[in-house]
Parts: C-alpha cells; sequence; structure tokens
C-alpha cells in the first residue's frame, strides 16, 4: 500500500463524472480510474489517518478495504425509488473495537465532486443501544457527562445531530437539554463544507485529525457507555 499523498484532482472529476454517468456501463469503461483514484487513495488515507487517530483514540481500528473502512460504492437500491446503481461521494469511517458492527462511535469522512463532510458518532442508535442511551441519558452521572460533551463540540462550531422525535419516550422524563436529547435516535456530530485545499495533499489527515479531535469528547461518551 502506498503512502497517502491526498485526494488530488482526479478523484474529484471521477466523482463528477461518476455523478454525470451513472450507470453500468460507465464505470466498467471507466473501472482503472475508479481504483486509481478512489481505492488507491482511499486505502493510504485510511491506513494513515488510522495511525494518527490512534494518538487521541488508542483503541481505534482501521480497516483499509472495501466493507472494513471504506464503504462500497455501490447503492442499495432494494427499497429505494432511487434506483441509481452507484454512490456518487466517497464515505469511509473509522471505529474504535474489533467489531465494525458492535461499534458505538465512528470517525468518518464523506468526499464529493465539490464538498466535504466530516463527523463522528452514531448514525442508528438499534432498539438494545437505543434503550442503553435513554437511560444514560436520565442518568445523573452518565447524562451530566453527555450534556458536557455536547456543549464542547457545539461551541466549537460542530452541529449535534440525530433528533428525530417531536415527544420525549414514553417511560422517560427530563428537562432542558436532557429533555432534547432523549427525542434523539442516534447521535453524531457533523459539518458540511467547501472542498479543503488540503484535500490533494498529505496534510488532508492533519485537516481531519483537528476536526475529529475536537467531536472527541461525544465519540468517547458513546463508546465509554454504549459499546456492545
Amino acid at each position: 500500500m502506498g503512502e497517502f499523498t491526498g485526494f488530488g484532482e482526479e478523484t474529484t472529476r471521477f466523482l463528477a463524472d461518476l455523478e454525470a454517468n451513472n450507470e453500468k456501463a460507465w464505470l466498467d469503461a471507466n473501472r482503472d480510474r475508479y481504483e486509481a483514484h478512489w481505492m488507491e487513495p482511499a486505502k493510504a488515507f485510511v491506513e494513515a489517518a488510522g495511525e494518527a487517530l490512534a494518538e487521541i483514540a488508542p483503541g481505534v481500528n482501521p480497516q483499509p478495504k472495501v466493507n472494513g473502512s471504506i464503504m462500497r460504492i455501490n447503492r442499495d437500491v432494494r427499497f429505494s425509488n432511487d434506483k441509481r446503481p452507484y454512490k456518487d461521494h466517497l464515505d469511509m469511517g473509522i471505529w474504535e473495537g474489533d467489531d465494525k458492527k458492535a461499534a458505538a462511535s465512528m470517525f468518518y469522512v464523506r468526499i464529493t465532486a465539490d464538498s466535504l463532510g466530516l463527523g463522528a458518532g452514531n448514525h442508528s442508535l438499534v432498539k438494545e443501544r437505543l434503550t442503553a442511551y435513554r437511560d444514560a441519558v436520565v442518568d445523573g452521572s452518565k447524562g451530566s457527562s453527555l450534556i458536557d460533551a455536547v456543549s464542547t463540540v457545539e461551541s466549537a462550531g460542530w452541529e449535534l445531530r440525530g433528533e428525530h422525535y417531536k415527544k420525549t419516550p414514553r417511560g422517560y422524563e427530563a428537562e432542558g437539554e436532557a429533555e432534547r436529547l432523549l427525542r434523539f435516535n442516534a447521535l453524531w456530530i457533523a459539518q458540511d463544507d467547501e472542498t479543503p485545499q488540503s484535500l490533494g495533499s498529505p496534510e488532508f489527515v492533519d485537516y481531519c485529525i483537528k476536526g475529529w479531535r475536537e467531536m472527541l469528547p461525544v465519540h468517547r461518551w458513546l463508546v465509554d457507555n454504549l459499546q456492545i
């Protein structure tokens, strides 16, 4: 695996072309571009970012492969009216712990043709974990530490996402910030922005680490309280 040198213009050009030609015949004809400008830099990034992340989250488990830390380019269209076969973005995620499915939180990045998404957290609190989350929110110590973590990341300019319900779930009572947090069915921090200049250089790893470091309080709370 090569050293990470950045996602160059050929990567964003490939993504733009894929967006305009989202069909199997086109991707088959451009498979060499997919390998050279999607897969290879993604593998190198996961390895480099995982090594850097280990300094602030020692339990991270980077997997530089598809269905590991690199999300599949294929879309799941079984239950969607949108039948385009491919994603027009590149998603990567690095979780903490041995098992991806058991992970409570993940550091992730999304690269599109003209934007960048950076985040950390959990996009879907499954039933057992959702119950544990709600119990933690109304727990005096755990709930207070989550409120402190949320305040820290929001004060740093990040957006907390995952609020879903209009009312608090049956059986739970809380006030203020705890009441808001009970209406979440997922919990992650994110920001969508313009593509940074560092995307095409090795410094892109540093760019991501800076953001992930600011998100660390919520990531840490999820791992410490909801890891399976």
